[in-house]
């Protein structure tokens, strides 16, 4: 029996991650798929923890991005700055420890499913996003991004295949427009250097006609799916 797989899709905005990972899902391919969503963008999964959509509920009525994605700026230490710290602290501890939840609950889904037999394809990674901001060697990094750093890197099972779609920064850029197209171009290069990081890489270029890019992809995990099973 082939073993089941967990796959990631990583890759800059634009690269089409959801578009191979939802034609996957619906097939046809040669092994039955259950794809997940990974990214920091918790409302575009149907997966959240009740206690996450309260927080975000209330997040949205106050105004604020619904989101557990934030950063504290340093201010100057007063008795107002300190109370100000402590409380940016408790907040940041409890967005962390909910984040944390949600991860754990993607990864528990899809061993769920990889028990039944479906190959597991994730759009995007937590690993991959986080990697260069909370796991990578660097200087000065907050606390909680150096704790969240070692849970990934230490306690969270990594992909058994992590599969980038490349494409320029400029042509992302013209994909979405979301972004400049020099920091495409850096998350790009980011992603691409995963390759020593992780178990298994493969690189697909994304800068084709869909159904070359969904080819390949399927190709790769295929290819993967027989190296573990022999």
């Amino acid at each position: 029996m082939t073993p089941a797989l967990q796959v990631a899709l990583v890759g800059a905005d634009g690269a089409g991650k959801s578009t191979i990972t939802q034609m996957l899902e619906r097939g046809p391919v040669p092994f039955p798929v259950k794809r997940v969503y990974m990214g920091v963008n918790l409302e575009s999964s149907s997966l959240m923890l009740p206690t996450t959509r309260l927080l975000l509920a209330v997040k949205r009525a106050r105004g604020r991005r619904p989101d557990l994605v934030a950063g504290a700026h340093p201010v100057a230490v007063t008795a107002h700055a300190r109370s100000q710290r402590l409380a940016r602290t408790v907040k940041g501890s409890a967005r962390l420890g909910a984040w944390v939840l949600e991860e754990w609950l993607r990864q528990l889904v899809a061993a769920g499913y990889g028990r039944r037999g479906y190959v597991v394809v994730f759009d995007r990674h937590f690993f991959a996003d986080y990697y260069h901001s909370d796991i990578a060697p660097a200087p000065d990094r907050p606390a909680g991004a150096r704790l969240h750093g070692w849970l990934l890197q230490h306690a969270y099972p990594k992909p058994d295949l992590v599969v980038c779609l490349d494409a320029p920064g400029d042509v992302l850029f013209r994909r979405k427009g979301e972004a400049s197209a020099a920091w495409l171009e850096q998350r790009r290069q980011q992603y691409l250097g995963l390759g020593a990081v992780v178990p298994a890489f493969a690189v697909v270029d994304a800068d084709r006609p869909v159904s070359s890019v969904f080819a390949d992809v399927v190709a790769a995990i295929e290819a993967r799916r027989k190296e573990a099973a022999s």
